[in-house]
């Protein structure tokens, strides 16, 4: 995503932010939106509606938008308390959603605040799939390997541990069923993050904050999804971006909900029983 801010005069808050947020998820500059015909209600203005069809691409309403979460971005219309003026901001996440843009710059948004929100869904989603990532032409290593025995408990280094197809990495929380999320499930055997990403944060973003089993350094995660590779002895198919969500922050005292958006390392199953190590290489079966 890239940010887009838009205030053109006349427009009130609500309608100019929820144009920004649009720009910002569709990655278009503001000018190439089209002026909204009733400022009342941006989401049932008939010219955006008519100019989002013609890109076939519609926005659907969420049913209870203050408990719902989404792996991708989505257009939350919020009322604070202190201002009283409606406004749009950016959600992100899965579990929950946390503010990713807020063009008006309204300060925190709490849930309780959100009044209603909205996804914007392709007409026909065969013809609208993403697109993934090449394969990394490089191989990696394992820098570091981390594991919490429960939600919330600080994460322990190891040198050495053992991974079981089906349930995953020996010890964490997930195969023993105290994770914060379900378990197991498709991509919950190992997570997988960059120590590249790490060090762009200021300072280092550690273990406790990112949350992954194994960090890696050489090869971009990103293009795994959907591809067989290696971990030392251990074969491994990646299954989907781990995205960030809002519970990262709580662990931290800094934001880092939006700059690990689409950086958030791997999700990823395991296909044999066996141990991984720190320096193992990470190799792509091509």
């Amino acid at each position: 995503m890239r940010e887009v801010a838009f205030s053109p005069p006349g427009l009130s808050i609500d309608g100019a932010s929820f144009l920004s947020c649009l720009a910002t998820i569709l990655e278009l500059p503001a000018t190439a939106l089209p002026e909204l015909s009733d400022d009342a209600d941006p989401t049932a203005d008939l010219t955006l509606q008519g100019w989002l069809g013609a890109r076939e691409i519609g926005i659907v309403p969420v049913a209870d938008a203050k408990e719902f979460a989404w792996p991708g971005p989505w257009i939350a219309r919020v009322r604070s308390r202190e201002r009283g003026e409606r406004r749009a901001v950016v959600m992100y996440g899965r579990s929950p959603s946390g503010v990713v843009w807020d063009p008006a710059g309204g300060g925190e948004v709490d849930p309780s605040e959100i009044e209603d929100g909205f996804v914007l869904a392709a007409e026909d989603i065969a013809l609208a799939l993403p697109t993934r990532a090449e394969p990394s032409a490089a191989d990696g290593a394992v820098e570091e390997l981390w594991l919490a025995g429960s939600a919330g408990e600080p994460g322990r280094s190891l040198e050495a541990a053992m991974v079981t197809p089906g349930e995953g990495l020996e010890g964490d929380r997930y195969p023993a069923g105290r994770g914060t999320f379900a378990s197991p499930r498709p991509g919950s055997a190992l997570t997988l993050i960059e120590a590249e990403v790490c060090e762009s944060f200021e300072p280092p973003l550690r273990a406790d904050e990112h949350r992954r089993n194994v960090v890696t350094r050489g090869i971009r995660l990103n293009g795994l999804v959907g591809r067989e590779f290696a971990i030392g002895r251990v074969r491994c198919v990646g299954v989907r971006l781990c995205e960030p969500c809002a519970t990262l922050e709580r662990y931290t005292q800094r934001t880092i909900l939006r700059p690990l958006v689409h950086r958030g390392g791997l999700r990823a199953d395991v296909l044999d029983r066996d141990e991984i190590r720190v320096g193992d290489p990470i190799a792509v079966r091509r």
